[in-house]
């Protein structure tokens, strides 16, 4: 089937090898020689790939045609002894079929390279398992049209320095841009459900458009089902994982969205509350879309790989940060964010790290408190703290730092994470307007929240708040505790030490001894009230 065209990809007409590899592939070519062995010896996909488009790539795969790839390790490590080299890392990973790995691989590392060795692959599968009923050599062209896309079916034979390409596809879809499987899409995928998302990783990360007949194939409801179940949920995380830290994280998850693939994956509990309305995958995506979008106006090098990252998983559960599920199992509830949908999305659905889940959870409570103090970020009035509406009673400091002193507090909350919550909650300003329909069109004023996003930035930074959490009180406990006549700490004294940190937020040119005075003062006070 046709499928949109696009401008043609440079593609080089051969493999251009650097010193490093040119003398790996002299190694295993002098091991055929040393013994005699007649076989030939071919790279594998994504370095086939990547080594035509341009690209460097350090992931070497080696498909032998006749042998085991122990059998033909255990004979590069002779040769190259013999030459007088030193061989390391040798290590047989065998067939897992539980975790896809159908075939055993041998590793060894030379010139500082991690090399795999792996026969060619002919597998022959029974209907409702991905474990192997027949194993056997293959040929080239067996193992090519078993490849996940016909981009990544290209060999490299050393034996000739030649590109072989036996489904007559591999170059011509690489030049056109073009996702295509080998063989027909929904057998491809029921082979391996993992190779629904990897096209769509691949399609993302290189700009290239999906076949027609593939997203028919993901995006029916076979296909669908068995991944929802045949996958584990480790794996899919992994996959989408990749997606938000790669070069296309919009592109990636709205193919998913538009394959309707996206509850699929961010599969939710059964039990939830408030229901989740139709097209909130759509809402999700273009969260994501904003921020990626504001991220790139503010500046990349604002945020560091990971609060990129999460940012981005972030916005995309906007949507959903009220909404809660019901565990079945009766575990007492210890944090406020346990029974969050986004945290059993992290948790459950996509198997990431707590971490990740308690940051952007935390990121979504931080942004709503942010949301009240952008006024005074984007304003020189004086701020009136009766607005914000989760003030601390106990904060004393003048009233016109209030807003920073509470900023202090709320900073010193979420840390490293402060931008980030920041850059979400100008995406929900101002908190009583709906903006799902301008999010939709893609009419959201990006501009207007990037001045929102640096008036915060800049007056954080100009009040000395951006790394907060690292100001120590002025008065340590052992000096509290002189003051309330106390003899050992307790909650008493972790009170006062939030409220001096409150005054001396307040007072940034304060001194430790008019911090002593005013808690003498201040304790005196409420001792004769």
């Amino acid at each position: 089937m046709a499928v949109p065209s696009r401008p043609p990809v440079q593609v080089r007409d051969n493999v251009q090898l650097n010193e490093t590899e040119q003398k790996i592939f002299d190694r295993l070519l002098g091991t055929l020689r040393r013994f005699g062995l007649q076989n030939q010896l071919r790279v594998a996909g994504g370095w086939v790939r990547d080594k035509l488009l341009g690209k460097e790539c350090y992931d070497i795969d080696i498909s032998l045609d006749n042998m085991l790839g122990s059998e033909f390790v255990d004979k590069v490590q002779d040769y190259v002894l013999h030459v007088g080299e030193e061989a390391q890392g040798i290590a047989v990973i065998p067939c897992n079929p539980d975790q896809s790995k159908h075939l055993e691989t041998a590793r060894m590392h030379i010139r500082d390279r991690w090399i795999d060795f792996v026969n060619l692959r002919c597998e022959e599968y029974c209907e409702n398992s991905r474990i192997p009923t027949v194993h056997k050599y293959g040929t080239p062209e067996e193992d090519a049209y078993r490849r996940d896309l016909t981009i990544n079916s290209l060999f490299y034979n050393l034996n000739t320095s030649s590109i072989e390409d036996y489904t007559k596809r591999g170059i011509e879809d690489l030049t056109s841009g073009v996702i295509v499987t080998p063989l027909p899409s929904k057998a491809t995928f029921m082979d391996d459900l993992l190779r629904v998302l990897r096209a769509i990783c691949f399609g993302a990360r290189f700009g290239f458009i999906l076949d027609e007949e593939l997203k028919e194939a993901a995006a029916c409801d076979e296909v669908k089902a068995a991944l929802s179940v045949k996958i584990t949920r480790e794996r899919i995380g992994t996959e989408i994982d990749l997606m938000i830290s790669g070069n296309q994280p919009v592109q990636a998850l709205a193919y998913i969205s538009d394959l309707k693939l996206f509850w699929v994956v961010f599969s939710l509990h059964t039990k939830h509350e408030p229901e989740v309305s139709e097209g909130w995958d759509r809402l999700c995506v273009s969260y994501l879309v904003a921020t990626w979008n504001l991220i790139q106006l503010i500046g990349l090098s604002n945020f560091t790989d990971k609060q990129r990252r999460l940012s981005l998983y972030a916005a995309m559960f906007l949507p959903l940060r009220k909404t809660m599920y019901k565990d079945n199992r009766g575990k007492k509830v210890w944090f406020p964010w346990f029974d969050s949908m986004v945290n059993y999305i992290f948790r459950d659905s996509l198997k990431r790290k707590a971490s990740d889940a308690e940051t952007v959870v935390n990121v979504h409570f931080a942004m709503e408190k942010f949301l009240f103090l952008i006024p005074y970020f984007a304003s020189n009035e004086d701020a009136r703290v009766s607005d914000v509406n989760w003030a601390r009673e106990s904060v004393d400091a003048p009233l016109t730092s209030k807003p920073w002193v509470l900023t202090g507090f709320l900073l010193r909350e979420i840390k490293d994470f402060w931008r980030v919550a920041l850059l979400m909650s100008t995406l929900l300003y101002p908190p009583n307007i709906d903006c799902t329909e301008d999010l939709l069109s893609k009419n959201f004023e990006l501009e207007r929240r990037r001045s929102l996003f640096k008036a915060a930035e800049d007056a954080i930074f100009k009040l000395g708040l951006a790394k907060v959490w690292d100001v120590k009180p002025l008065l340590n406990g052992k000096e509290i505790m002189n003051v309330l006549q106390l003899k050992t700490g307790g909650p008493l004294v972790r009170e006062w030490q939030q409220k001096i940190l409150a005054w001396q937020l307040g007072r940034p040119s304060g001194t430790a001894e008019e911090c002593l005075n005013w808690m003498w003062k201040t304790h005196c006070l409420k001792m004769i009230d």
